[in-house]
């Protein structure tokens, strides 16, 4: 199929977010931006967050997995559902009985300004590194199959694509990207099931059947039982649970937009429908996965990982399929970096700034602050994209996985440790407690041949880098005075 089309395409998908941003953003102000005036609609919500929990890393990473991996991610997939139903019942309610609007403010109240700063802070490096990381794999792809032949240079690909998001979120934020993501995850899911159904056509085979014969080529597997693999069965579940409880339940942009339905109980329901959503959509890509590798030796596709699925989809597939591809990989790039740079915008003049409780600015300067915080964040995003670029990694869900563990893990201490214990932290450490641990989890992974043997550590590090934080801070504590510092769950 012509570029030039694709192109066309990829700006006409473009002007409909446009559309849908202008009748969502007029009269928006600052409260529309960071929390959609609280009146988001909670079934808006769980559908639109299935696109932003995705992202394109899932569309294009999980199915290539399945080649070296099987149907392993499933493991994770049940830590997964334990993950939601954590997050549901246990922050959600401690969120609203608050009523935060960054939920580091929990961090302030409980811990102080230190842990409440080392929070927000840790929380905008992982967002601006696994979003970024997200943005890269899905915009490298566009580069490969429409732009390189039109003659434009990566970094002007992302320059434009940033230049997209920014547009249609720079006005409306939260309150936009709940219409812009269902519209997104729409169109994504439409492409990833239209892709599995082709596929069984194309291979003349029922689910039952490619099934067997996912099963015949080692495909389908799912659990590992080996103890010393990083892919042991319940370090994945351990591990994927409370891998939603920090990327879910301890991050801004998540809670961004679920904290801003207007009651908690509707805000479970979200929770726990987008839990049900995802076990069926990534039970599909990991389908995908198999069908992938069943139909790539057939049409002489010897790619593996990462480049699979555009790779059968772009080189042997039919025109129709391929434009349904290409909306669908974009509706699984927008919302990955969409709500990262608005949750990013949103902690950094909160929780850092401070625009919220500064008399000093007029409502008209705290938008124009607002303004140019996003726009800073918009031209850090294209930074770390060439980054990633030139590292070049061939698997980024690997990658960003693995970038999780070291920077959620010291939320995961900061937050156990508010709600496990009534004890009070000497403040001033606190940062020196959470930058340690995770350069300690590095020394660990470095030399886990010579201090653990056989053992080989997988995604369970974010607890060990949970844990470190937790003995850090109780190691910097002291027993509770009365007052009212505590504030648990």
């Amino acid at each position: 199929m012509s570029p030039a089309l694709l192109f066309c395409i990829l700006i006409g998908y473009f002007g409909l977010l446009m559309a849908v941003a202008w009748a969502t953003g007029r009269n928006a102000n600052n409260d529309s931006f960071f929390i959609g005036n609280k009146s988001s609609n909670w079934m808006l919500v769980a559908f639109g967050m299935v696109g932003t929990t995705l992202s394109g890393a899932t569309f294009i990473s999980v199915p290539g997995a399945v080649g070296s991996d099987g149907f392993g991610y499933g493991q994770i997939l049940i830590g997964y559902v334990i993950g939601y139903i954590a997050v549901a019942y246990i922050l959600l309610p401690l969120y609203y009985r608050l009523k935060l609007t960054s939920i580091y403010h929990y961090l302030d109240v409980r811990l102080g300004r230190r842990a409440y700063q080392s929070g927000a802070g840790f929380f905008i490096l992982s967002r601006l590194l696994g979003a970024t990381a997200r943005l890269y794999l899905v915009v490298n792809i566009l580069q490969a199959i429409i732009l390189d032949s039109l003659g434009v240079p990566f970094w002007l690909t992302t320059f434009v694509v940033l230049g997209m998001i920014l547009m249609y979120t720079y006005q409306g934020g939260v309150k936009t990207i709940v219409w812009t993501d269902t519209l997104q995850t729409t169109c994504m899911l439409a492409g990833l099931f239209f892709c599995v159904g082709f596929m069984l056509s194309e291979l003349d085979l029922s689910i039952p059947e490619s099934l067997a014969r996912m099963h015949e080529q080692g495909l389908s597997r799912v659990f590992t039982f080996d103890a010393d693999s990083p892919n042991f069965w319940l370090k994945q579940i351990v591990a994927g649970a409370f891998i939603v409880v920090t990327m879910t339940g301890m991050d801004q942009e998540m809670m961004q937009k679920t904290i801003s339905v207007k009651t908690v109980g509707d805000s479970q329901k979200n929770l726990l429908s987008l839990t049900a959503v995802l076990v069926v959509v990534l039970s599909a890509f990991l389908f995908l996965g198999g069908l992938l590798y069943l139909y790539a030796p057939i049409v002489g596709v010897t790619a593996t990982g990462d480049k699979i699925f555009p790779a059968v989809v772009m080189g042997h597939l039919p025109a129709t399929v391929q434009i349904i591809f290409l909306v669908a990989l974009i509706s699984a790039l927008f919302p990955s970096a969409d709500g990262a740079i608005t949750a990013l915008t949103s902690t950094f003049c909160i929780d850092i700034l401070g625009i919220q409780r500064r008399n000093d600015l007029s409502e008209a300067a705290k938008v124009r602050l607002r303004r140019h915080v996003h726009l800073g964040f918009a031209f850090l995003f294209l930074a770390l994209v060439l980054v990633f670029k030139w590292a070049d990694n061939p698997s980024m869900i690997g990658v960003i996985l693995k970038l999780a563990s070291y920077t959620y893990g010291p939320l995961l201490g900061l937050f156990a440790f508010g709600m496990l214990t009534r004890r009070t932290l000497n403040d001033r450490l606190v940062p020196f407690v959470t930058i340690g641990a995770p350069i300690l989890c590095g020394l660990l992974e470095a030399n886990q041949k010579y201090l653990l043997g056989n053992y080989r550590l997988g995604l369970e590090l974010l607890i060990v880098n949970g844990i470190l934080v937790f003995a850090g801070l109780f190691a910097i504590s002291q027993r509770e005075k009365a007052g009212p510092a505590a504030v648990t769950a």
